[in-house]
C-alpha cells in the first residue's frame, strides 16, 4: 500500500515523501493520526508535479544548513554548571541545556534534533553530540561541561 506522508514519521520518513507501508499500518495507524494519506493516480500526479518545484527549494535549505555546520564547527561550545568536590555535576546536562549554548552562540537548533552520544551526563569533560540540522545534513559537535 502506498502512502504519502503529511508529517515526518521516524523510522519510516519525512513529510510528502511516498512510501510503501503494510495495509494494516496504513490504515490503522497512519491515516487515523493524520500522519499519511492514501495515494490515489490523481493525487500521485499532483505529488509529483509538487516535488519538482520544492527540488531547488531543498538545495537551497541544504547548502544553508552545511553552511550553519561550517559555522558552528568553529564555535567552542562550554556549558557552565554546579560541581561537586570531585568534578561530579549536581544533577545531569541534556540536549535541553545544549540547546541553550548553542543558541547563545548565535546559532538556531531545535533540542530534538540532538543527540548526546554519553547520555547522561554526570562529569565535567569534553563530550560529543550529534545534531541534525537538515534531514541530510548531521553534524557532530563538540562541547565542554565546565564547573560554575
Amino acid at each position: 500500500m502506498e502512502v504519502i506522508l503529511k508529517k515526518d514519521v521516524e523510522h519510516l520518513g519525512y513529510k510528502d515523501e511516498l512510501v510503501t507501508v503494510k495495509p494494516g499500518y496504513g490504515r490503522n495507524y497512519l491515516v487515523p493520526q493524520g500522519l499519511a494519506v492514501l495515494v490515489t493516480p490523481a493525487l500521485k500526479k499532483m505529488h509529483n508535479e509538487t516535488l519538482k518545484q520544492r527540488a531547488h527549494k531543498e538545495a537551497k535549505l541544504k547548502e544553508e544548513a552545511e553552511s550553519l555546520v561550517a559555522k558552528l564547527m568553529k564555535e567552542n561550545l562550554s556549558i557552565a554548571t554546579k560541581v561537586g568536590e570531585k568534578g561530579k555535576i549536581f544533577g545531569s546536562v541534556g540536549s535541553i541545556q545544549l540547546a541553550e549554548a548553542i543558541e547563545k552562540a548565535g546559532f538556531q537548533v531545535d533540542r530534538r534534533s540532538i543527540k548526546i552520544k554519553d547520555e547522561p551526563i554526570k562529569n565535567i569533560g569534553v563530550y560529543e553530540a550529534d545534531v541534525k540540522f537538515h534531514k541530510e545534513v548531521t553534524a557532530t559537535i563538540k562541547f565542554e561541561i565546565v564547573g560554575e
